[in-house]
């Protein structure tokens, strides 16, 4: 199986959705924050390996913990892995910190706010209808 064949990446898409509900409503860790969620799954051709990208909204503290969380819950999220999905394997899960959607939340308030400037700054340079010009 090729690294991005059509088999290859429902497989990804089905074991991500799986972990996602594996952690939110499975795993009773209380260093897993609530605000977790599984933004991609990368398993290997040979289904051996999985990399979970995982997104934690909140504080470094609270990222740092819940990746030890689910380190330390891993055995028990393969195996209810390989009970929720029919895999020849059942891969070895290999938990990454993402970032992006926090960036991109912070992206678009930045946006949001230069929107703001430049539409206060175009209603300042108007000038009203009841003025009068000398």
């Amino acid at each position: 199986m090729r690294k991005n064949s059509v088999k290859n990446i429902r497989i990804n898409t089905e074991v991500m959705h799986e972990l996602s509900n594996i952690i939110r409503s499975e795993i009773k860790d209380p260093r897993v924050s609530a605000l977790t969620s599984v933004t991609a799954a990368e398993v290997t051709p040979d289904l051996k390996f999985c990399k979970a990208y995982i997104s934690v909204l909140g504080t470094d503290e609270e990222k740092k913990n819940t990746i030890k969380g689910l380190k330390s819950a891993e055995g028990y999220i393969r195996r209810a892995l390989a009970s929720g999905i029919n895999l020849r394997n059942t891969p070895e899960i290999t938990f990454v910190l993402d970032d992006s959607i926090e960036y991109g939340v912070n992206m678009s308030k930045l946006i949001n706010e230069i929107n703001a400037k430049s539409s206060d700054d175009s209603s300042e340079d108007e000038m009203p209808d009841d003025a009068v010009e000398e």
